[in-house]
């Protein structure tokens, strides 16, 4: 792939997580619980592409408790999400003004 379309990917897919966890925090504001779980479907793909195994984790802890009509565990885990999420995101970010 290559050190600048791997540097490329990573950012791209960085951008689209943190795009994505907006979407979800505002599909649950909405309590559009089947779009949320897609969405947070989307972000378990991404994850596991980039490597971010515990925020895919996490992810599919919210699946889970969306599946199984929990609003309090899908609440809990979603907040669990965003938070992992973004502290994911900030090491990525940190990594990348980093130089070698």
């Amino acid at each position: 792939m290559g050190d600048a379309n791997a540097e490329d990917f990573i950012c791209r897919a960085v951008e689209e997580l943190a795009v994505r966890m907006s979407h979800c925090e505002k599909l649950w504001r909405a309590g559009d619980w089947p779009r949320l779980r897609k969405s947070v479907r989307s972000l378990i793909a991404i994850a596991d592409q980039v490597g971010m195994t515990k925020l895919s984790r996490v992810a599919s802890d919210v699946t889970v408790a969306i599946d199984n009509n929990d609003a309090v565990a899908a609440a809990a885990t979603l907040t669990r999400l965003l938070r992992v999420g973004e502290r994911s995101l900030t090491a990525v970010w940190d990594l990348q003004d980093m130089t070698i």
